[in-house]
């Protein structure tokens, strides 16, 4: 199965998320991806604040930041992996 650039997060649960959200993350580590894109919707910004707790401490993440205008701005992350 091919690894897209972007996780799709919205309407998840934060449990139903961050185990995706791991797995993509692999996935796109060894599919040798070097920049992804997790889309968590804006909401009550609980999902956005689990995602970037998970990311924080993932080993696999180099960095991470809110997307900007045009990338999806408080609804998306965007996260550069570490490199191989």
């Amino acid at each position: 199965m091919a690894v897209g650039s972007e996780l799709r997060l919205r309407r998840l649960t934060v449990d139903e998320a961050l185990p995706k959200l791991d797995h993509y993350l692999n996935g796109a580590f060894l599919a040798g991806l070097t920049s992804v894109r997790i889309v968590h919707g804006k909401g009550t910004g609980t999902l956005r604040q689990a995602v970037g707790e998970e990311l924080a401490k993932h080993p696999l993440v180099k960095s991470f930041r809110p997307g900007d205008y045009g990338e999806g701005g408080a609804g998306v992350t965007i996260v550069e992996l570490a490199n191989h």
